[in-house]
Protein backbone atom coordinates (compact mmCIF):
# COMPACT_ATOMS: atom_id res chain seq x y z
CA UNK A 1 0.00 0.00 0.00
CA UNK A 2 1.31 3.43 -0.45
CA UNK A 3 1.46 6.39 1.22
CA UNK A 4 -1.53 8.50 -1.13
CA UNK A 5 -3.25 5.29 -0.65
CA UNK A 6 -3.60 5.07 2.86
CA UNK A 7 -4.53 8.97 2.37
CA UNK A 8 -7.47 8.29 0.70
CA UNK A 9 -8.75 5.75 2.56
CA UNK A 10 -8.16 7.46 6.02
CA UNK A 11 -10.69 10.37 4.65
CA UNK A 12 -14.00 10.33 6.28
CA UNK A 13 -16.71 9.82 3.22
CA UNK A 14 -19.83 12.06 3.68
CA UNK A 15 -22.20 11.13 0.96
CA UNK A 16 -25.14 12.86 1.62
CA UNK A 17 -26.19 15.02 -1.62
CA UNK A 18 -30.07 14.63 -1.65
CA UNK A 19 -31.49 12.56 -4.90
CA UNK A 20 -34.29 13.99 -6.24
CA UNK A 21 -35.46 10.86 -7.83
CA UNK A 22 -37.08 10.69 -11.29
CA UNK A 23 -40.36 12.39 -12.48
CA UNK A 24 -40.44 9.68 -15.21
CA UNK A 25 -42.69 6.61 -14.61
CA UNK A 26 -41.93 3.38 -16.42
CA UNK A 27 -44.15 4.41 -19.50
CA UNK A 28 -43.19 7.73 -20.11
CA UNK A 29 -39.46 6.72 -19.94
CA UNK A 30 -40.43 4.36 -22.77
CA UNK A 31 -42.53 6.53 -24.54
CA UNK A 32 -39.58 9.18 -24.38
CA UNK A 33 -36.64 6.63 -25.22
CA UNK A 34 -38.61 5.86 -28.83
CA UNK A 35 -38.75 9.87 -29.27
CA UNK A 36 -35.51 10.16 -28.83
CA UNK A 37 -34.37 7.03 -30.86
CA UNK A 38 -36.68 9.04 -33.48
CA UNK A 39 -34.47 12.18 -33.59
CA UNK A 40 -31.30 10.89 -32.48
CA UNK A 41 -30.51 11.42 -36.24
CA UNK A 42 -28.56 14.69 -37.67
CA UNK A 43 -30.70 14.39 -41.17
CA UNK A 44 -33.98 14.20 -38.44
CA UNK A 45 -32.53 17.24 -36.32
CA UNK A 46 -31.44 19.37 -39.08
CA UNK A 47 -35.16 18.41 -40.52
CA UNK A 48 -36.87 19.17 -37.24
CA UNK A 49 -34.53 22.55 -36.82
CA UNK A 50 -35.87 23.57 -40.36
CA UNK A 51 -39.66 22.87 -39.56
CA UNK A 52 -39.25 24.75 -36.11
CA UNK A 53 -37.82 27.65 -37.74
CA UNK A 54 -40.25 27.62 -41.37
CA UNK A 55 -43.41 28.22 -38.66
CA UNK A 56 -45.51 26.67 -41.32
CA UNK A 57 -45.65 22.94 -43.44
CA UNK A 58 -42.92 22.81 -45.74
CA UNK A 59 -42.96 21.02 -49.12
CA UNK A 60 -40.47 17.43 -49.56
CA UNK A 61 -38.52 19.57 -52.43
CA UNK A 62 -37.45 22.70 -50.10
CA UNK A 63 -36.11 19.90 -47.81
CA UNK A 64 -34.51 17.98 -50.22
CA UNK A 65 -32.86 20.96 -51.49
CA UNK A 66 -31.42 22.36 -48.50
CA UNK A 67 -30.35 18.67 -47.06
CA UNK A 68 -28.60 18.25 -50.82
CA UNK A 69 -29.91 14.47 -50.23
CA UNK A 70 -31.97 11.97 -52.74
CA UNK A 71 -35.13 12.35 -52.34
CA UNK A 72 -35.77 9.05 -51.11
CA UNK A 73 -33.33 9.25 -48.27
CA UNK A 74 -35.11 12.28 -47.02
CA UNK A 75 -38.43 10.55 -47.68
CA UNK A 76 -37.17 7.97 -45.29
CA UNK A 77 -36.39 10.32 -42.76
CA UNK A 78 -39.66 11.94 -42.84
CA UNK A 79 -41.09 8.82 -42.47
CA UNK A 80 -39.29 7.85 -39.50
CA UNK A 81 -39.86 11.41 -37.56
CA UNK A 82 -44.26 11.28 -38.88
CA UNK A 83 -44.37 7.15 -37.37
CA UNK A 84 -42.65 8.97 -34.30
CA UNK A 85 -45.60 11.24 -34.03
CA UNK A 86 -43.12 14.29 -34.21
CA UNK A 87 -44.17 15.85 -37.54
CA UNK A 88 -47.31 15.63 -39.65
CA UNK A 89 -47.56 14.79 -43.32
CA UNK A 90 -50.11 16.93 -45.84
CA UNK A 91 -50.87 16.13 -49.20
CA UNK A 92 -51.25 18.86 -51.78
CA UNK A 93 -51.87 17.57 -55.16
CA UNK A 94 -48.58 15.32 -55.79
CA UNK A 95 -46.64 16.68 -53.29
CA UNK A 96 -46.17 16.64 -49.59
CA UNK A 97 -45.53 19.48 -47.07
CA UNK A 98 -44.92 18.60 -43.21
CA UNK A 99 -44.72 20.01 -40.36
CA UNK A 100 -43.76 19.70 -36.64
CA UNK A 101 -46.71 18.19 -34.74
CA UNK A 102 -47.34 20.93 -31.52
CA UNK A 103 -46.14 19.56 -28.22
CA UNK A 104 -44.51 16.95 -29.52
CA UNK A 105 -40.97 17.88 -28.17
CA UNK A 106 -42.35 19.15 -24.82
CA UNK A 107 -41.14 15.51 -22.88
CA UNK A 108 -37.66 16.52 -24.66
CA UNK A 109 -37.93 20.26 -23.46
CA UNK A 110 -39.06 19.01 -19.92
CA UNK A 111 -36.43 16.86 -19.26
CA UNK A 112 -33.59 19.09 -19.94
CA UNK A 113 -35.40 21.98 -18.42
CA UNK A 114 -33.78 22.79 -15.04
CA UNK A 115 -36.37 22.29 -12.17
CA UNK A 116 -37.74 25.82 -11.61
CA UNK A 117 -38.13 26.35 -15.64
CA UNK A 118 -39.85 22.71 -16.00
CA UNK A 119 -42.20 23.90 -13.40
CA UNK A 120 -42.99 26.82 -14.82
Amino acid sequence: MTHQDSLVRRLPVDCCTPLAGSSLGEREAVELERLLRSVADRCRLRILNMLVRARAPVCVCELTAELALPQQNVSYHLKQLVEAGVIVRERRGRYSYYALVEGALDHIAALVALPERAAA
